[in-house]
């Protein structure tokens, strides 16, 4: 068994795990317009607030030697280490990242620090010195799939023996490129996202940065006493930003993660990125699927899409609604705007369940999910 551990989230919702949920069960969002430095007008924005942000490094030693995200992660990863006793040093211990942009602000910046480690083998190599982890860190950037997939890669080498503990952290920033990125493809919101609404216009971006441990040990499965019971990532080869319009790709890994025995997910914790070609695939590929009666949610509304972090902060959140026994509502939704028969979380409710499916789809037609469980 691969078991989902201890965990920590970091963003402008807390900087903690039982922060964020407890935020979100209050449908808190992190969700504003804001002006930032290089914009003449304002973006609708999830961003950490920097003088919070300085509150909490000043508890890492030389902070001033680490990127933004370089201290956030390290304070995500510490947490974690902390509460689970977990030795980096250990060589049946790795560190994988998931990222889709790493320390790409270092090229918009006049900082001192090098500006190498915009490279993520770089960001990865000073992961690694701070925390004097044995192994090199596997860093997995595959567009918006990352944190999921590096979940689910952490469960393939934990069966493998090639490992006991896996801890995965995600994590992005808001920079110049990457919203002048998504803004060239007029898939920016100039108001908050509403996830599978019929008035959904596109997507917030959002800063954070989340780490989860992975293990076989069964002493560390105290938390959330679940398991990742299946995991499965196909392509749908449809175009360089647009998914398949039959959510093929998504389809497929559906029908893998659910050919195991007895897969009775009690809730969906779809990708829900708000723009119109992704919410339309995923409400397809769940309908064809055979989960059109499940119901669904995204976090998007909440934390806007935080690209390399999404997967591992919206798994955590998911874990902590299966140990609360309890569905949160898919934040900016009120009218359904997609094909697909799907059934959307309107509000939050208090369910009896045990297990739930993890999605993500991403640029390059690239899509992932997983089945978690109670063990």
């Amino acid at each position: 068994m691969v078991f989902a551990s201890y965990s920590n989230i970091i963003s402008p919702l807390g900087f903690s795990t039982r922060e964020n949920y407890a935020a979100v069960c209050d449908s808190k969002t992190g969700v504003k317009k804001i002006q930032l430095p290089f914009a003449t007008d304002p973006f609708c924005v999830a961003k950490i607030e920097e003088a919070l942000i300085q509150q909490y490094v000043e508890s890492i030693g030389n902070f001033q030697e680490h990127t933004k995200l370089e201290q956030l992660s390290i304070l995500s990863i510490k947490n974690v280490l902390e509460q689970s006793g977990i030795d980096p040093k250990d060589k049946r211990t790795l560190l994988i990242y998931s990222t889709t942009k790493g320390n790409i602000d270092l090229l918009e910046n006049n900082s001192a620090i090098d500006k190498q480690r915009v490279y993520l083998p770089a960001f990865a190599q000073h992961l690694q010195a701070y925390f004097t982890m044995a192994h090199a860190p596997l860093v997995l950037s595959n567009a918006c799939i990352s944190g999921i997939l590096a979940i689910i890669v952490a469960k393939r080498f934990i069966e493998q023996g090639a490992y006991d503990n896996i801890i995965v952290c995600g994590g992005d920033i808001l920079s110049e490129f990457t919203i002048s990125g998504f803004k060239s493809f007029n898939a920016m919101s100039n108001e908050p996202s509403k996830p599978f609404d019929a008035k959904r216009t596109g997507i917030n971006l959002g800063e954070a940065v989340a780490t989860i441990l992975m293990t076989n040990k069964k002493e560390l499965a105290q938390p959330y006493h679940t398991q990742i019971i299946s995991g499965a990532s196909a392509n749908d080869a449809n175009h360089i930003s647009g998914p398949s319009r039959t959510g093929d790709g998504l389809y497929q890994c559906l029908q893998q993660i659910l050919s195991v025995p007895k897969a009775e997910p009690g809730f969906i914790s779809a990708h829900g990125t708000a723009t119109p070609f992704n919410d339309e695939m995923e409400s397809i590929a769940f309908e064809r699927a055979g989960l059109s009666s499940v119901p669904v949610n995204s976090l998007k509304g909440y934390y806007g899409h935080t690209l390399g972090a999404a997967g591992v902060l919206e798994t955590i959140l998911s874990l902590e609604s299966l140990k609360h026994q309890k569905l949160i509502r898919s934040e900016g939704y009120d009218t359904k705007g997609v094909s697909g028969n799907i059934s959307m979380i309107e509000a939050h409710v208090s369910k009896s369940f045990s297990s739930f499916i993890k999605t993500a789809s991403g640029f390059g037609g690239c899509n992932a999910a997983a089945l978690f469980s109670k063990v």
